[in-house]
């Protein structure tokens, strides 16, 4: 039996209007990361019109690396977007060493924590498109952590015991956890798209959890599915849908009922697309990916002066860091092919 997701109907429709605190700052907000001085600001710019193209009630905070240049920094403002400077984390030696390279930059993204102007966020990463209006899910009860269930299928999870079995909790009738190996594992969530609640409380821990907690393949993914394991709530696959579950589970898949586009499968991203590698030659991912650049070229979605937009002098208030130990050893900027 498939796990209980969260229906859509459990979320009340939200308003048009951005609920605001009695100090001035807006309460919710999208939030994504950027890193490196690479494509992956087309990304942004991309995700930030599509939020305007549904009409979304709540602007996009970008919590962007010191290495972000600053030419980049101004085609975000000039979408609108809100642009938050952030230090780099750095995780254990081990965690580094054990962890694949591409993931490891990503641990940054756990300052978001720290954004408490905010009562409630849902994180983007850069290669996802929105192509309906999701505020509704704003106002999912709190206390929980909500994201969308991943795949074990792909070969990347070559090294898993669910793998090794053929397990995958996107079908889990298919092929049953065998009871000689104990308890199935915990639901495990793709950590591209995700609604949490900005507190001080949780950044510090979390930033405390990082130091002693052992090393892992997929970094900061398996480190939030470890620490949100109590309060995770499964949400719809519509609301991230991985690219590669057009192939590995087209069963689970309503192509027309799904709201958010997550181009993470090699090949996929729009803005580098060939349609040369595995999968990619697929009549749906051609039209996803045009569909991705429909929303980017349409000037008519750029920002424009009289839309209104937070001051983003209202958030520029210091974070506040938990103190935790930097390596003595440069920072490593994002890799290119990130």
């Amino acid at each position: 039996m498939a796990p209980q997701e969260v229906p859509a109907e459990a979320f009340t429709a939200a308003g048009k209007v951005s609920t605001l605190s009695n100090t001035g700052y807006s309460k919710r907000a999208y939030v994504t990361f950027l890193a490196g001085n690479g494509d992956y600001v087309k990304g942004v710019v991309g995700l930030a019109k599509g939020l305007r193209k549904v009409n979304s009630a709540y602007p996009l905070v970008v919590a962007i690396l010191p290495d972000v240049p600053e030419e980049h920094r101004e085609i975000l403002r000039s979408q609108g977007c809100i642009v938050r400077e952030i230090e780099p984390i750095y995780p254990p030696e081990n965690q580094i060493q054990f962890a694949m390279a591409y993931y490891v930059i990503n641990y940054s993204k756990l300052r978001i924590w720290n954004f408490e102007e905010y009562s409630k966020m849902i994180y983007l990463d850069a290669d996802i498109q929105v192509y309906d209006n999701i505020d509704h899910l704003f106002d999912a009860a709190d206390g929980y952590f909500y994201a969308v269930m991943d795949c074990f299928c792909e070969k990347t999870w070559s090294n898993s015991p669910q793998y090794s079995i053929g397990y995958c909790q996107q079908c889990p009738d298919k092929v049953t956890w065998p009871a000689d190996m104990g308890s199935p594992p915990p639901l495990y969530f793709n950590a591209g798209m995700f609604v949490f609640e900005p507190s001080r409380l949780t950044y510090e821990n979390l930033l405390e959890t990082l130091q002693i907690t052992p090393p892992t393949l997929f970094a900061e993914q398996d480190f939030l599915n470890m620490f949100f394991q109590t309060t995770y709530k499964p949400i719809s696959l519509a609301y991230n849908l991985v690219l590669a579950m057009l192939w590995r589970h087209p069963e689970n898949v309503e192509l027309d009922e799904v709201k958010v586009v997550h181009y993470c499968a090699a090949g996929s991203k729009p803005w580098r697309y060939t349609g040369k590698e595995a999968n990619m030659d697929r009549e749906d991912i051609k039209m996803l990916v045009q569909k991705w650049w429909d929303v980017y070229n349409d000037a008519s979605l750029d920002f424009k002066a009289e839309d209104p937009v937070p001051e983003e002098e209202t958030f520029s208030r210091p974070s506040i860091m938990a103190s935790m130990p930097e390596p003595a050893l440069s920072y490593v900027p994002a890799p290119s092919a990130a």
